[in-house]
């Protein structure tokens, strides 16, 4: 069951509150460079991403961040540390979240200017504490970022806010370490019912990042925990789309874009299933039907599956049965597999 918390909202994008988790990403290019970012942001969203973040470094990003969202066809977080100049800048251009340690911008009263416009426009501040930057004085106490370190210094943040009569919040715990940020987010969810974004920081690149942040991910949403998320990727943030979204559905939390299913292969296998496989799947990114497409390399395994899915191929020696809502469709020679099973998915998709 997933953890009830009270719900926010992001621009159109309702979170917590038994909405379904999101998926978001970080824009990678120089926020100042307008034409740059909007290209990406336009290609997350075609990747179906729901929220995307950028980097305000100055006042020019700030300035920069303003025409951007005017332009972007999703909600916009803007990424603050330390001075709330910046964070006024960006309410004023009208972004739709800001990403904002209200301990680390320094005296009461600046956090109280950002929290007065923050309110005027009903934008949620999301604390994000990351354990590669926790406060001195709780490194000093606790030895190194335990996880208990980590809910304490959010605790901290929200307490600013909640004295100055600020509820619109967000809170991510993030660790590159999965089990300490997966015992983060579970001691902070008995303590809270604020929605939480979660993450594996700094995860690694595609191989590595999205198995950590599919292992560690996966424990929490299955924990009932998690209102957003992104996976950290060193690459293309397009990736962390796809891959976010490849989490949900495998939990079936969320269903969009095709589910694929392929066999590993064996020696009864007696066609190109990989190349045919890997064809299938790189030629279907872009579909957003829920459907599910199985790849299946011989007579054992391959007719059930097949069977079992919207679109299957069940394969044989050189050639394969071609399978639509469990019913044989018709042969096919093994060179022109992944050409008719890719026109089926897309003709059912069109139907959809």
């Amino acid at each position: 069951m997933k953890k009830t918390t009270r719900q926010i909202q992001v621009g159109n994008v309702k979170i917590g509150g038994g909405a379904p988790c999101s998926v978001q990403s970080m824009c990678t290019t120089d926020t100042r460079d307008v034409r740059a970012t909007l290209a990406q942001v336009k290609a997350l969203a075609d990747a179906g991403c729901e929220l995307v973040r950028c980097a305000v470094l100055d006042m020019d990003a700030a300035l920069a961040l303003g025409r951007i969202k005017a332009e972007s066809p999703l909600p916009v977080i803007a990424d603050i540390h330390f001075d709330y100049k910046l964070a006024l800048k960006v309410l004023e251009g009208g972004i739709d979240g800001l990403r904002l340690n209200p301990g680390n911008i320094g005296e009461r009263w600046k956090v109280a200017e950002v929290v007065t416009a923050a309110k005027e426009r009903l934008v949620p501040i999301r604390i994000g504490v990351n354990a590669g930057s926790l406060e001195k004085e709780l490194l000093a106490t606790y030895g190194h970022p335990t996880a208990e370190a980590m809910v304490e210094s959010a605790l901290g943040h929200v307490r600013i806010l909640e004295e100055l009569g600020y509820d619109q919040i967000k809170i991510s715990l993030k660790a590159s370490d999965v089990v300490k940020t997966v015992e983060a987010y579970r001691l902070l969810s008995q303590k809270v019912d604020y929605p939480l974004h979660i993450g594996i920081t700094e995860a690694g690149t595609i191989f590595s990042g999205t198995i950590k942040s599919a292992v560690g991910l996966g424990i929490l949403l299955s924990d009932g925990i998690g209102d957003t998320m992104r996976v950290s990727l060193t690459g293309d943030p397009v990736d962390e789309i796809r891959v976010g979204f490849e989490i949900l559905k495998a939990l079936g939390l969320r269903r969009r874009g095709i589910n694929f299913v392929s066999c590993p292969t064996c020696g009864r296998c007696q066609i190109d299933l990989i190349g045919v496989a890997n064809e299938v799947e790189e030629r279907l990114k872009t579909v957003d039907a829920p459907l599910t497409v199985a790849v299946m390399g011989c007579v054992v395994n391959g007719p059930g599956e097949a069977r079992e899915a919207d679109v299957g191929i069940a394969g044989g020696r050189g050639e394969g049965l071609l399978f639509r809502h469990g019913e044989v469709v018709r042969k096919v020679k093994e060179n022109e597999m992944a050409d008719a099973l890719v026109a089926l998915v897309e003709e059912m998709a069109r139907e959809r």
